[in-house]
């Protein structure tokens, strides 16, 4: 008897379709967020350059944190809260269906392309440092970078810890905030 080959073809389809949307949302997203990158950062001091680099480092761990609650997260209390109207409650249930996707554009995709940023911002902001200081070594550098490494993998070591034990609250709460935008 044969085996019908069309289950696995659309799997291998669907799989080609999710690879080539990710592609082009990483390709917008990284397009969007350096241009951003490049127009705030012109003529901005050291100060302004931190505080920048900061939201970059900041919108990382945010995103990571929702990578990893909606892969930790029950759905139980969301079905709950969807029968009893609860606002941005079909939202959660739908980033909860969709977790492996919106586990890879929320960790792979944003958290890769903040950490990209993160490194062109850190490059600015060490030659900002150099012109300040008169300056030409190689320890500004490597100090803005280990700097920058350890407040991206520590606050997202941070991030993860409490995503897993505020999934809940996590997925809620994104869900309330898509749920501005489906009015």
């Amino acid at each position: 008897m044969k085996k019908n080959k069309n289950p696995k073809a659309k799997k291998e389809t669907s799989q080609y379709r999710w690879a080539t949307t990710v592609f082009l949302l990483a390709v917008a997203l990284s397009a969007a967020l350096s241009l951003a990158s490049e127009s705030m950062l012109s003529g901005a001091g050291v100060v302004a350059a931190l505080l920048i680099l900061g939201a970059f480092i900041a919108l990382g761990i945010v995103f990571d944190i929702l990578g990893v609650a909606v892969t930790a997260a029950d759905p139980r209390p969301f079905h709950s809260m969807a029968a009893h109207k609860e606002k941005g409650a079909k939202e959660a249930l739908t980033l909860l269906r969709n977790a492996s996707q919106v586990s890879s554009v929320c960790n792979d995709v944003v958290g890769d392309i903040c950490g990209i940023v993160s490194g062109t911002t850190a490059a600015v902001i060490v030659v900002r440092l150099q012109e300040a200081l008169s300056l030409r070594s190689v320890l500004v550098s490597v100090a803005v970078t280990a700097l920058i490494s350890g407040l991206t993998i520590g606050g997202k070591a941070l991030g993860k810890t409490f995503a897993m034990k505020q999934s809940t609250k996590v997925v809620y709460w994104a869900g309330r905030f898509l749920h501005i935008f489906h009015r």
